[in-house]
């Protein structure tokens, strides 16, 4: 005879505005609070999982079996999750990959987060795409799953608008970064020559995952960690040739202290690359001004197009918010946007015309996602390079490929 298995906990989603989901538990036994999102990627749920950038939100997967490949060490992209719970249509709970150290469910579990499966996604993500963000609530408690009481619990629950949710996810102290990218079995596949000299950069974390630390390892970059609230005395006492400014989560202009920090350290003309977060702050530091957006972007493909060139990348992107257009161009200083979203027309990318500063809104380094847009982190090497020899480099021209 085979083991009885254990019947499937309940577990239910209850929307602010009254709609109600019920389905089955996974991961811990909670009940969490916080903005529904939906990313569209059908890769990866590890790497969603673990970006510190989905602090404070509950993400709904779209594709629709998801577990298949368990979870492993060096998937993850940050020390543990930060998102409030994950919803799925349906979970895979015996992985099946050489990979694999634990199931999805272990994973969660492990890590004290609630998983909702069994639901339908499909009308979810239409919910949240017809009528935009709103908070939700995520109980996995068997004792919790009154609905009335779910609901008034995310009627209640604290807007992303506001909240600095980067003190949350950032490091404490700063720390040497030396890993690069992961190449199969060691020893199986030679790996290639990074690129000399060395160069040292600051990466300011708002949240950082570590595939971009390998990326600019893999550059030939000196990679020092900092927490978010780094002054620009403390950034520059680590000698850099450059500053990077990394994703993170939440409303770029609640993040305390770190605008005219950006400021400063671009005023005193240090070759900058942000990326999603980070290109909001610096596009805030240069006088601009963020907006909600609807229900986001969050997924592996994003049609981000080149303006300089007209080109098209498929891209990886993960925010609520983006950089206002209009804003920038009222602040007076020579910043050009370089790339813009197809599907709405937002900003995807900036450039300074007169300074070494320039910064993308999706996610080069993937992970999950396409590698399209990898080419930035190379761009970036190569402005530090042209600063460094003396040339009058500009974030616009390095941008544009020039």
């Amino acid at each position: 005879m085979s083991p009885l298995r254990a019947l499937p906990r309940p577990a239910t989603l209850a929307l602010a505005d009254g709609t109600v989901y019920r389905g089955n538990a996974f991961g811990a036994e909670a009940v969490a609070a916080g903005e529904v999102c939906f990313n569209t990627s059908m890769t990866g749920y590890q790497e969603i999982v673990t970006d510190p950038s989905y602090a404070g939100q509950i993400v709904t997967m779209t594709y629709t079996q998801i577990g298949n490949v368990g979870a492993n060490p060096e998937d993850d992209e940050s020390a543990r999750p930060f998102l409030a719970a994950f919803v799925v249509k349906e979970l895979f709970d015996a992985p099946s990959n050489w990979r694999a150290r634990e199931s999805l469910d272990a994973f969660l579990r492990r890590f004290g987060v609630a998983g909702l499966a069994g639901i339908d996604t499909r009308a979810l993500v239409r919910r949240i795409v017809a009528h935009g963000f709103q908070n939700g609530v995520v109980s996995t408690d068997p004792a919790q799953q009154d609905a009335e009481r779910l609901v008034a619990a995310a009627k209640a629950a604290p807007s992303l608008d506001g909240r600095d949710l980067v003190a949350g996810v950032t490091c404490r102290e700063p720390y040497r970064w030396t890993e690069g990218l992961w190449t199969g079995i060691a020893g199986q596949i030679p790996r290639a020559p990074r690129p000399s000299p060395g160069l040292k950069v600051v990466a300011y974390d708002f949240g950082v995952k570590r595939n971009i630390l390998r990326l600019l390892v893999e550059q030939g970059f000196d990679v020092t960690v900092v927490p978010a609230r780094t002054s620009a005395a403390d950034a520059l006492a680590h000698q850099p040739d450059a500053i990077f400014l990394s994703n993170g989560p939440g409303d770029p202009a609640a993040v305390e202290g770190v605008r005219p920090v950006v400021r400063e350290l671009a005023d005193r003309g240090l070759p900058i690359f942000g990326i999603c977060l980070g290109h909001q702050i610096l596009g805030l530091a240069l006088g601009g001004q963020t907006k909600k957006l609807k229900f986001g972007h969050h997924g592996g493909n994003q049609p981000g197009q080149d303006l300089a060139t007209q080109k098209v990348a498929i891209c990886a992107e993960n925010h609520g918010y983006a950089v206002d257009a209009d804003s920038l161009r009222a602040a007076g200083e020579p910043v050009e946007i370089t790339h813009v979203n197809l599907n709405d027309g937002t900003v995807e990318g900036l450039a300074h015309a007169t300074r070494p500063v320039f910064s993308v809104q999706y996610h080069p380094e993937a992970s999950p996602g396409p590698h399209d847009a990898a080419y930035f982190f190379r761009r970036f090497r190569d402005m530090v390079v042209r600063k460094k020899r003396g040339e009058a480099v500009t974030g616009a021209a390095v941008a544009k490929g020039m």
